[in-house]
């Protein structure tokens, strides 16, 4: 294993390698090289468009100076599998990891208890044994019993036995019964539970993963999971990412809370849910406490993130800030144009339609049945000259989608609402005035920052780093504050959200100081070869297992609210 340190090396090393392997025929070549980072994402890139995607995309793209391995879980082998991103050379190969048992039911379905070798007293023993584990973590935040559990029964180089072959046993049934009478369920529905729970462990940790320096997981969960193993079992490192909070957002989505509502370490004990739902509650936030440890650093996108993460877990110790980021010469065309737009918006006074968008998929964690309430607010309140543009893919969730259409006719919105679909975003931006995101749930959008660079400034629900984005005073290097672009409203508030929008349009000149800012946060404080810098030393200081102390409190400081400084 080697790190390509020069444009020349990497060209000579990477002669060596054909083109990316993607899975159809990589499985029949079973061929994965040794790759500097192994990046391991959950049904995304590069066979899904989507903000996650784009950063993976854009991270391998601006750090040509290393190898790049993808570990892609998804369901089954029926998922999409088309390269959508033209992935890059120094992409090596695409591995994909199933988690539906019907991808694993030769191996995992046939073994029986004699597969175990044990006599009964052992396999009693071994039951145990693994309640102790699931204890130890629970209880005490202790994860080696877990992890030796992994080795002897999981782990293809180093198991001695196949542990699932256990649940076939009398004596996992007489062990379960005895110590796990907690859950509330019946003695099959806690088989059947914990069958569900070892079999998603088997699909993640069954399969020696491909060689990396670092194991770059870009969510909590099963991508953590397979990201701390792997690293475990080749002795290197594991860098886990949170975009958003997969364990909140995960455990909301199963309790159909709003998305906006926290959650914490000790919720699946003290929610009233029922017996199944707490199950998997656990499953999910004790996901996160054994993979936490694991971790040699853990990026976040904007500080408030990690203050919430600690309450589910996380280490702020090893905690950094590395926001996503634009490339803002991308932009410069549109903001020209924007420029234009608003020295002939001015020209126009009372006269001009105000061309406001939503960009994001049409769903309901992203809130478009309340801004089509506050449109008709507006209207109502003597705004008549608005227009909204509706951008993003419509297919998701159907009913949702028909009920935003019969909501747009049910109020008269029809000559003010155009829902156009998937588009190519960056090429329409300059047709807009105000971005509008009345979102339940967001991590830190690239449709913002993109927004931003083309000088729009923004409307939004107050929810993951938006506040970040939009709102905080930022302090730069050389002691100047830049202010806000745009204003922040209570996510599902549709009175507030008409009356920002109100504040922002109604005002030119707090509409151009907006515009303005939107602009110069980007160049200041989220700029694309700043970042990508930021995550190839990551990447060298991770693998080489150097000190992390002084670049977590670097990072960490960068980017924090002037008024927390």
């Amino acid at each position: 294993m080697y790190m390509i340190k020069t444009p020349k090396a990497r060209r000579a090393a990477l002669s060596q390698f054909p083109a990316v392997v993607l899975p159809a025929q990589e499985a029949a070549q079973g061929r994965y090289d040794d790759v500097d980072v192994a990046i391991v994402m959950e049904s995304t890139y590069p066979y899904l468009k989507g903000g996650v995607s784009a950063v993976v995309h854009d991270i391998v793209t601006h750090n040509q100076d290393l190898t790049y391995g993808i570990i892609h879980i998804a369901w089954d082998s029926d998922a999409p599998q088309e390269d959508l991103y033209d992935v890059p050379e120094n992409v090596l190969w695409v591995r994909p990891v199933y988690l539906s048992m019907q991808e694993h039911r030769h191996d995992f379905m046939a073994v029986s208890s004699k597969d175990l070798g044990m006599t009964p007293v052992q396999r009693r023993a071994l039951a145990h044994r693994v309640f102790d584990a699931l204890y130890a973590l629970s209880e005490r935040r202790e994860v080696e019993p877990l992890w030796e559990l992994i080795d002897e029964g999981f782990n293809e180089r180093t198991r001695t036995y196949p542990l699932w072959a256990l649940l076939g046993t009398r004596e996992f049934m007489e062990v379960l019964s005895e110590r796990m009478p907690q859950l509330g369920m019946s003695l099959a529905d806690s088989f059947w539970t914990l069958r569900n729970f070892l079999s998603l462990a088997y699909a993640l940790l069954s399969e020696t993963m491909p060689r990396a320096r670092v194991y770059h997981a870009h969510t909590t969960g099963y991508a953590s999971l397979l990201g701390a193993a792997a690293a475990r079992d080749h002795n290197t490192s594991f860098l886990l990412t949170e975009h958003n909070l997969y364990v909140r957002d995960t455990v909301n989505t199963l309790l159909d809370r709003n998305m906006a509502l926290s959650i914490t370490s000790e919720d699946y004990r003290t929610f009233d849910v029922t017996p199944e739902h707490r199950a998997w509650m656990a499953w999910w936030i004790e996901m996160g406490h054994f993979c936490y440890p694991s971790a040699a650093l853990i990026t976040y996108l904007y500080p408030t993130a990690i203050t919430e993460a600690a309450r589910l877990g996380t280490d702020i110790d090893k905690a950094v800030v590395v926001p996503n980021a634009m490339v803002i010469e991308e932009f410069d065309e549109k903001y020209r144009a924007r420029l234009a737009a608003r020295e002939h918006l001015v020209q126009q006074g009372s006269d001009h339609t105000w061309n406001l968008v939503y960009i994001a998929r049409i769903v309901p964690i992203k809130g478009l049945l309340d801004l089509l309430s506050s449109l008709d607010l507006l209207r109502r309140h003597g705004f008549p000259h608005l227009h909204l543009d509706v951008l993003g893919p419509t297919e998701h969730v159907p009913e949702y989608y028909e009920a935003c259409l019969a909501k747009i006719e049910s109020l008269g919105l029809q000559d003010h609402v155009t829902i156009r679909g998937t588009v190519n975003v960056r090429d329409m931006l300059d047709q807009f005035d105000l971005l509008v995101l009345p979102s339940y749930n967001e991590g830190q959008p690239i449709v913002v920052l993109e927004a931003m660079a083309a000088g729009i400034p923004t409307v939004g629900s107050d929810v993951g780093g938006m506040r970040q984005l939009v709102k905080d005073g930022l302090a730069t290097v050389d002691g100047r504050t830049i202010g806000p672009c745009g204003e922040l409203v209570v996510a599902g508030d549709v009175e507030q959200m008409a009356d920002s929008i109100r504040a922002v349009i109604g005002d030119m000149d707090l509409y151009a100081e907006y515009a303005d800012n939107a602009r110069t946060r980007v160049q200041e404080f989220f700029q694309m070869h700043e970042i990508m810098s930021s995550y190839n030393e990551i990447y060298r200081t991770v693998g080489d297992i150097t000190d992390m102390h002084n670049l977590a409190t670097t990072e960490l400081d960068h980017l924090a609210p002037v008024e927390a400084k």
